[in-house]
C-alpha cells in the first residue's frame, strides 16, 4: 500500500492530499529514509512524521487496504511522540 493511502486508512493523517503533501514536503521518513508518496509500507516499517513541532514515530502492524474507524488504530503501534525545541 502506498504511504500516502496507508496514512491516510490508519487515519493518522485525515485527508490523502494532506498525506501526499507532507510526504511531497519531506516531512515522512520510514526507517530513517526520505520517501515519495508512491513509497510501498511493509509491515514493520517505522514511520517518523514531523507536524510542525512535533514528532510521531510509529510502527507499521497492518497494510489492510480498508479499516473502519475502530480498527484503525490497530494498523499501528505509537512508538514515541515528542515535541521539537525551535
Amino acid at each position: 500500500m502506498r504511504i500516502d493511502k496507508y496514512l491516510k486508512v490508519s487515519r493518522i493523517i485525515k485527508r490523502r492530499t494532506l498525506a501526499k503533501e507532507v510526504t511531497n514536503e519531506e516531512r515522512i521518513l520510514v526507517n530513517d529514509k526520505q520517501v515519495k508518496p508512491s513509497y510501498n509500507v511493509k509491515i514493520g516499517d517505522i514511520i517518523t512524521i514531523l507536524f510542525g513541532n512535533k514528532e510521531v514515530k510509529v510502527k507499521v502492524l497492518n497494510t489492510n487496504e480498508y479499516a473502519k474507524k475502530a480498527d484503525a488504530s490497530l494498523m499501528y503501534e505509537l512508538i514515541s511522540e515528542k515535541l521539537i525545541q525551535s
